[in-house]
């Protein structure tokens, strides 16, 4: 779907001084790589909740090198112009494309997609922001790599943004952002930085040790506005002999703290190799199935509804999903041990399918893809669950992996979602020392009504989770400041560093003012 925009300017242009601006990027990067008006559809929220959508770009640049986003940055100083990055702006459920400040020009790093160097035998890749999952998967195949990439939920995004964005995936390198090794960055003056060991011209580890000499600086660029990541090393994982994929339903609402006290010191000890998936009923029937042959009442879904998707999809009430690889051996005891933790739940119910090293992606199972490193956009499907126009936007809670934890998260969240009216589809992604909590609230977004109850929901759960003490690791353009605001230890004093910082590296204030809730001096509310 492209969708159709309104003019915007950015803030304190009149027409005839954008225009010279518009005449400066062509200048620079052609006109077809220029974007304005109609054509701006795919830079937009396409979930927008917002009237009005408050969040318009000016206009998109598409670089496809250093040198013309050195220039770009060149022309955004003379003028004071805000840009906002994005690796493929395939952010869904998070703003998009769409930038902090309306009127801002989008820098779309589409374009620069090269896979640049795959190291077999140390297990790396180098590549442009504009390289997505898919691609990388696609081309480690067609090499006869013996690599897997770590996949998310929808491949189509880029490998850079989900890593600078501190997303995850599914298999034993499912923690993105801690698999980066070596940035090239792109700083607000033009200046080009390397990290790590990259900051020595020609060192050959670049992608195999983050630290370098002094300080690290990779950390800097992790969902920030201090530069424009150009390439980034990633680590990819060998290829086991053996996965297999496990799956735990257990039957009860009720059993939610012993599926997470369960998997815990599996995941502490090495003992199941991934993060796990735990997902309510309705977070996996709305992958699979339409919500109205279901229920098509108002409110939330009743539970005798839930039960009887559980009874007939042959879900769980919670179903949890992971995966352990090794030599068959090993790997098979491994699931024994595993199968023996989770038959304390009574009732539960446990599979377990197995795939050689290198399954060939048609032979997998479509709910066993992330953990095999497969690419999907099967998730997708899941933001027409209330039909109507699909839309979908999502709430990350971070809270510690156990299993008090997560029924308190999960009674808040279903709370404060039923009460607006919403489904509560969500679950947890747990690690072995944090568990992230997610709300993926699916909405129509031709419904008005549907619109202005999903902005009014997300404050109040950001005010209910820090009044039990959490706080969300990430979130939607329109609540980066208030999300901010809870950061507050001695007077807010890792806001005020991250300011120091921002007006030190972009004095003009022109790199993605407001992302994350940091503004330059100029800008600052």
């Amino acid at each position: 779907m492209v969708l159709q925009i309104s003019p915007a300017l950015p803030p304190g242009f009149t027409g005839s001084e954008f225009d010279q601006v518009l005449y400066d990027l062509r200048r620079l990067v052609g006109d077809a790589n220029v974007l304005t008006g109609s054509d701006l559809g795919n830079h937009l929220d396409p979930y927008s909740f917002s009237d009005g959508d408050p969040y318009t770009p000016s206009a998109a640049v598409l670089p496809s090198s250093v040198e013309e986003i050195q220039a770009i940055l060149a022309v955004a100083n003379q003028h004071r112009i805000p840009l906002w990055t994005v690796s493929r702006g395939r952010n869904f459920g998070y703003g998009g494309a769409s930038p902090r400040v309306a009127g801002s020009i989008i820098v779309d790093l589409n374009r620069m997609n090269q896979v640049l160097e795959v190291d077999e035998e140390a297990g790396y890749a180098l590549v442009e922001p504009g390289v997505s999952f898919s691609a990388l998967h696609e081309h480690l195949r067609s090499t006869g790599s013996s690599l897997w990439v770590s996949v998310p939920d929808l491949s189509w995004g880029s490998l850079t943004g989900n890593a600078l964005e501190r997303g995850f995936g599914y298999t034993a390198h499912g923690d993105h952002s801690a698999f980066i090794c070596g940035m090239e960055v792109v700083l607000a003056d033009g200046r080009v930085v390397r990290t790590g060991m990259g900051a020595m011209t020609g060192n050959s580890a670049w992608q195999m040790y983050k630290g370098g000499f002094g300080p690290s600086l990779d950390g800097l660029f992790l969902q920030s506005n201090y530069g424009i990541v150009t390439k980034m090393g990633v680590w990819l994982m060998p290829a086991p002999e053996q996965a297999i994929v496990c799956s735990a339903q257990a039957r009860n609402e009720d059993d939610l703290a012993a599926v997470i006290d369960t998997l815990r010191p599996l995941l502490l000890d090495g003992t199941i190799s991934t993060n796990s998936m735990v997902g309510n009923a309705l977070a996996v029937a709305s992958m699979i199935t339409d919500r109205h042959l279901w229920y098509d009442g108002p409110g939330p879904m009743p539970d005798e509804a839930i039960r009887r998707i559980c009874d007939e999809l042959h879900l769980g009430w919670w179903n949890a999903r992971f995966a352990v690889y090794g030599t068959p051996k090993v790997a098979q005891a491994k699931v024994e041990v595993i199968r023996q933790a989770f038959e304390k739940i009574p009732g539960l119910e446990f599979i377990a399918r197995t795939y050689p090293g290198n399954p060939v992606p048609d032979q997998v199972h479509p709910a066993d893809r992330a953990q095999l490193g497969v690419p999907s956009t099967d998730l997708i499907r899941m933001a027409g669950w209330r039909g109507g126009e699909p839309a979908h936007t999502d709430f990350s809670l971070v809270c510690p992996p156990k299993g008090a934890d997560a029924v308190k998260q999960m009674r808040l969240i279903r709370a404060r979602v039923e009460e607006h009216g919403f489904d509560y589809a969500g679950g947890f992604t747990t690690f072995p020392r944090h568990a992230i909590a997610l709300a993926l609230l699916s909405f129509d977004k031709s419904d008005p009504e549907q619109t202005a109850r999903v902005g009014q929901l997300f404050p109040e759960l950001i005010a209910d989770a820090a009044a039990a003490g959490y706080a969300p690791y990430r979130s939607h353009i329109a609540f980066m400041d208030t999300i901010a605001d809870r950061y507050d230890f001695n007077n807010h004093a890792a806001r005020s560093l991250q300011e120091t910082i921002k007006d030190a590296v972009d004095p003009n204030g022109i790199l993605s003012p407001g992302k994350q809730g940091i503004w330059n001096a100029g800008r600052r509310p």
